[in-house]
């Protein structure tokens, strides 16, 4: 416990029948007696050898809390699975399981975040919420996953990006946040597509050639014409079906959708910084995560964005960033600004 007074001092004072000290010795026992809950950063210890040399490295390990809504819309629901128990055997809470996890892992060997706080705060999912709930949300303080209807629809835990998309949110949170509305809710939107697609490219090893650029591939039922939610290599392309309609999204500021619905369309023009982050990550090449994806974190939790950035002020801050961390005149900083000039959100410098 991290407390001034070390236990085994109070332990001493409340055994202790001294007559002057009744009344401390009584206040120690209470004081023992309170029960204190505490979540520690739970770690894995590395041992290597360096020369001659002992060297141990600690990296932190989730704290994952998966509950059963069975079928109910009532949070949490039943605790299923704690972080040391076995697989339950419901594919589910499995799945949401392991998707918490290599959203952890993923985090942490990428930007050294420990959880959505950076703390290790424990990683609480909810499966089977509601009866064919065809969604999956962060409630600001957990994920919920509906089990789809079947039809269209099939189980949400079975996407890692959606399930680091979901825990994405958090992340945004507790960066301080961005209002969910409008350009600046596009943005909390499209970093959290970022987090989905980089924790499954870091899952697989792929680099940015290698990705698919797909957020929510694989929870679509084969009656629908489609390949996911939302593409982030060309918006606009994911689905195109008789039922669900055409994938709405842009990918230029030409083609930015002014809607009263959606929040004032954050799901919608979410596409536009989404393929900005695609050119800055193909450009670059090599593993997304390295670079491009530590620019768009390093905008996100640098201190410098209000709760209502536009797509104007993350093109600044993703600029900023860039050239702070590799210089004004890197390839990196270079593909940020040729990025967001390619997706219409500023526009090229007048040449002299």
């Amino acid at each position: 416990m991290h407390a001034i007074v070390p236990p085994y001092l109070l332990a001493r004072l409340a055994a202790t029948d001294e007559p002057h000290l009744a009344r401390a010795a009584q206040a120690a026992r209470a004081t023992l007696a309170v029960p204190r809950t505490y979540d520690p950063v739970r770690a894995v210890i590395d041992v290597t050898v360096e020369g001659d040399a002992l060297v141990f490295e600690a990296s932190p390990v989730p704290d994952r809390v998966i509950s059963d809504a069975q079928n109910r819309e009532e949070l949490p629901g039943v605790l299923v699975r704690a972080e040391d128990d076995p697989p339950t055997g419901d594919a589910a809470a499995d799945d949401a399981f392991d998707g918490l996890g290599y959203t952890h892992r993923f985090f942490w060997e990428a930007f050294e975040r420990s959880s959505l706080d950076g703390a290790g705060a424990p990683l609480r999912a909810t499966v089977h919420y509601g009866v064919d709930y065809d969604n999956a949300f962060w409630d600001g303080q957990q994920m919920v996953f509906g089990d789809g209807d079947g039809e269209v629809f099939t189980g949400f835990t079975r996407s890692v990006t959606v399930i680091a998309h979901e825990l994405g949110h958090g992340v945004v949170e507790h960066a301080g946040g961005l209002e969910y509305q409008g350009q600046s809710g596009a943005l909390n939107e499209s970093i959290a597509d970022v987090f989905g697609a980089l924790t499954e490219q870091h899952r697989l090893g792929h680099t940015a050639d290698q990705a698919d650029w797909l957020i929510g591939a694989g929870i679509f039922t084969e009656v629908v014409t489609g390949t996911a939610l939302r593409s982030m290599s060309a918006p606009g392309t994911a689905y195109d079906d008789d039922v669900l309609g055409k994938d709405p999204q842009p990918g230029h500021m030409r083609d930015y959708v002014v809607t009263t619905g959606d929040n004032g369309g954050v799901h919608i023009n979410s596409g536009i910084p989404n393929k900005a982050f695609h050119l800055v990550a193909t450009t670059l090449g090599g593993y997304a995560w390295e670079r491009a994806g530590r620019i768009w974190y390093g905008a996100l939790t640098g201190g410098t964005l209000s709760r209502t950035a536009s797509f104007t002020d993350f093109a600044a801050a993703t600029t900023a960033t860039a050239e702070q961390e590799y210089g004004e005149d890197s390839e990196e900083a270079a593909a940020v600004r040729d990025a967001w000039i390619g997706v219409g959100v500023t526009e090229d410098a007048p040449t002299a």
